[in-house]
C-alpha cells in the first residue's frame, strides 16, 4: 500500500469533518474512492457505506471504520485543519477511514479470495450509535459475517504498537439528565421553599457512595456528574437544579446495580427533602468484550515488541454492538510520539498524529486477513 495515498485519505478527510449522521461529504469521498477501486457500494445508516469484495466462500470477515468527527473546534497548526468552525476529527476516525480504504485496496487487487470480504464504514459511533442502526438495517441477515474487526488510533501507546485487550477492553455507558424541582423562596425565609440546591448537593454525594459502598471493590465501574446548573440569585431558595452525568461498567449486572440504586437515592432525596426528582437515564452502547480465541491468534501472530496488553478502558465504542452478533476483536493503535508533541489525549483539540503509522494498521488487517484465511 502506498503510504503518500494513506496520508492524503486522511488529510483530505480531515479537512470535512461532519457530525452524527450527516456525513454527506465524508460518505461521499469514502464512496468515490472505494468505486475507483472497482467496488460497489451499498448505503445504510444514512450516510454509511458497505463494500463487499466476494470470496469462493459466502462466510465473511467483517472490517469497520467509524467515520463521524467531533464538535470540537481545531486548535493544532496543522496546514491540512479542518474548514468546518466548531469540528473536528479528534478521534482519529479520519485515519481509521484511511487505512480501511487503504485495506480494501490491498484486497481488490488480488484475484481471488477464499472468504467474502465485508467493509464496514460506519456514521455516528461519537453518538448516537451507527452500529445499531446498521445491524437492524439486516447487514448480519444479508451476509454470512463470521469476525468482525476494528482498529482504534490511540495517544495512550507508543507510534506503532498495537494494543491488545483479551476480553472485556471498553465499557458499557450510559447518559442521565436529572432535574430536582423544589420550591422558591426569599433567602431570609428559607422555611418557606424547598430548596433544590440543597437537595442536589444530597444526591450528588449519595451518587458518589454508590460505586465505593453498592459494588463489589473488584468489579470497576464509574458514576461520572459532569454539570451541574441551578438557581435564580443570590438570595433566592432554588426552585431547581440540572445535573448532567455518566455511568460506565464492564458488567451488565453492575450497570443495571448503578442505575437500581440512583433510583433508590432519587426517592429516598425526593421524600426527604420535598422536591421532585426527575431522572432521564439513557443507555447508551454495550461493553467491548474481545474474542478470547480470536486475541490468541492475533496474540501468536505477532511479534513480541509488536504489541502491548492493555488494561480494560472506561471509554465506550459502539462496535460492542457488532460484537454482540458475532466474535470480534478490537485492537487499538498506537500514535504517542514525545519528540513531536503528539501526546494529546482523544477528543483534546490539540490531537495529530503521524499518518506514517497508518500503514500499521493495513499491515494489521492483512495479517488478520492471512489469520483467517481470506487469501
Amino acid at each position: 500500500m502506498n503510504q503518500e495515498k494513506l496520508k492524503k485519505y486522511r488529510r483530505d478527510l480531515h479537512q470535512i469533518p461532519e457530525l452524527g449522521f450527516d456525513l454527506y461529504l465524508t460518505r461521499d469521498y469514502v464512496k468515490k474512492v472505494l468505486e475507483s477501486l472497482g467496488y460497489q457500494t451499498e448505503s445504510t445508516a444514512k450516510t454509511g457505506l458497505i463494500a463487499v469484495k466476494k470470496g469462493k466462500s459466502d462466510e465473511a470477515i467483517a472490517f469497520r471504520s467509524d467515520m463521524d468527527a467531533l464538535p470540537v473546534h481545531e486548535m493544532t497548526e496543522a496546514d491540512f485543519k479542518s474548514k468546518h468552525i466548531g469540528k473536528m476529527h479528534a478521534c482519529g476516525h479520519d485515519g481509521h477511514m484511511a487505512m480501511l480504504l487503504g485495506f480494501a485496496e490491498y484486497i481488490q487487487n488480488l484475484k481471488t479470495l477464499e472468504k467474502t470480504v465485508v467493509f464496514i464504514f460506519q456514521p455516528a459511533e461519537e453518538g448516537p450509535g451507527g452500529a445499531k442502526v446498521i445491524i437492524e438495517e439486516g447487514l448480519f441477515e444479508k451476509y454470512p459475517i463470521k469476525h468482525i474487526f476494528g482498529i482504534h488510533l490511540y495517544p495512550g501507546l507508543d507510534e506503532g504498537i498495537y494494543g491488545l485487550t483479551d476480553g472485556p477492553m471498553m465499557a458499557q455507558n450510559g447518559e442521565f439528565n436529572l432535574s430536582v424541582q423544589g420550591t422558591s423562596a426569599h433567602g431570609a425565609q428559607p422555611h418557606l421553599g424547598k430548596d433544590a440546591i440543597l437537595a442536589a448537593s444530597h444526591l450528588v454525594t449519595a451518587y458518589h457512595s454508590i460505586v465505593s459502598r453498592s459494588i463489589d471493590p473488584l468489579d470497576p465501574a464509574v458514576v461520572t456528574i459532569g454539570t451541574v446548573s441551578g438557581g435564580e440569585a443570590r438570595n433566592i431558595i432554588a426552585k431547581e437544579v440540572k445535573l448532567t452525568g455518566t455511568i460506565r461498567a464492564f458488567s451488565p449486572h453492575v450497570y443495571d446495580t448503578i442505575k437500581q440504586r440512583m433510583r433508590h437515592i432519587d426517592q429516598g432525596i425526593s421524600q426527604s427533602f420535598e422536591v421532585e426528582v426527575d431522572n432521564e437515564i439513557i443507555d447508551y452502547y454495550p461493553p467491548v468484550i474481545n474474542d478470547h480465541t480470536l486475541f490468541t491468534e492475533l496474540k501468536h501472530a505477532l511479534k513480541p515488541q509488536e504489541y502491548q496488553i492493555l488494561k480494560p478502558m472506561m471509554f465506550a465504542e459502539d462496535f460492542a454492538f457488532y460484537q454482540q452478533k458475532v466474535p470480534g476483536m478490537f485492537v487499538m493503535l498506537g500514535t504517542k510520539n514525545e519528540d513531536r508533541g503528539w501526546t494529546h489525549p482523544l477528543h483534546s483539540c490539540f490531537f495529530n498524529f503521524d499518518e506514517s503509522v497508518l500503514i500499521k494498521g493495513v499491515e494489521l488487517y492483512i495479517k488478520l486477513a492471512k489469520i483467517h484465511h481470506i487469501f
